[in-house]
């Protein structure tokens, strides 16, 4: 009888252990996780040359993205997930009124950092003329503390892959109740989850035979230690579709890009890389990055 009770609390206790781990992982990201994430990333990217300055070769050959948000004076623009804040000074620049939100406090104060140096900037020389005194906040992206209708454009840059699908999903609903009728939203994630899922071992192999094995973990993650424990829900082009249709979203556009490849290889290799980043089916599973623009439904 002993053994049966010792056995019924073994299961009750390695349930209750198994519902605590699942709410932990559904709880979200800790803040020392995202605080270590951005003090690791501090000097690895600057996203206004990243994104911006026509860094992606097939962005530079259409248009640049910022002509893709179709930003003007005056408009209200929330860079949600803003990071170090080099959207917010970018936008402050184009005297569009730009407010930052994130969710890790170390992000908010580099945000706020950065919001503050570009104010002084523009007090001393007159070069910025702003609508209006930008704002940086700490919040959560699963309840925006800003009224409906407030923006024209929304910016999630670099943040779905940092969300739980039920977060994100969340999120996108918030991100419809803040936005003005005809308001868009942009986004930029990454890496493209097949990249990872199908190329990057074949990628690897290459490598390997290559004799360049060592900078080729089995994990592609691991390339970037930080990520392993802050990218929870990668996206390709289907299912970023997929998430923005099922919360509502209208006049969806997907697409894929990859950063400049600037690199010095035999005829062999850069043909090789011809066919992978520029032919379809092949560039579906090479391109690194995932954009998308697209308009809450009807509210």
């Amino acid at each position: 009888m002993s053994t049966l009770r010792g056995f019924g609390l073994g299961v009750i206790a390695g349930l209750a252990l198994s519902a605590a781990l699942r709410q932990r992982r559904k709880s979200g990201l800790t803040q020392e996780r995202l605080n270590a994430y951005y003090h690791a990333r501090a000097d690895f990217y600057n996203l206004t040359d990243y994104l911006y300055l026509g860094q992606f070769p097939r962005i530079t050959m259409r248009t640049t993205l910022i002509d893709m948000l179709d930003l003007k004076p005056g408009m209200r623009v929330l860079d949600l997930g803003c990071g170090r804040g080099e959207i917010l000074r970018h936008c402050m620049r184009l005297g569009v009124e730009a407010h930052g939100m994130d969710y890790a406090v170390v992000a908010a104060q580099m945000s706020r950092a950065v919001v503050a140096a570009e104010l002084e900037k523009a007090a001393q020389d007159g070069s910025v003329r702003l609508p209006a005194h930008p704002g940086v906040c700490q919040a959560d992206a699963k309840k925006l503390p800003f009224p409906a209708g407030a923006f024209d454009r929304v910016l999630m840059f670099d943040v779905v892959e940092h969300l739980y699908p039920w977060e994100l999903h969340q999120a996108f609903l918030e991100i419809t109740r803040v936005l003005k009728p005809g308001g868009r939203l942009v986004i930029h994630t990454a890496p493209n989850r097949w990249y990872d899922a199908y190329a990057y071992p074949w990628v690897r192999r290459l490598r390997i035979l290559l004799g360049q094995g060592a900078g080729y973990p089995k994990d592609p993650r691991a390339i970037t230690p930080v990520n392993q424990d802050v990218h929870v829900n990668e996206q390709d082009l289907l299912s970023m579709r997929r998430a923005l249709r099922e919360a509502g979203y209208t006049g969806i556009r997907v697409w894929l890009d990859s950063p400049p490849q600037d690199r010095t290889e035999s005829q062999i290799m850069a043909g090789l890389r011809r066919v992978a980043f520029d032919l379809p089916p092949f560039r579906w599973f090479f391109e690194r990055e995932v954009f998308a623009v697209a308009e809450p439904g009807q509210k």
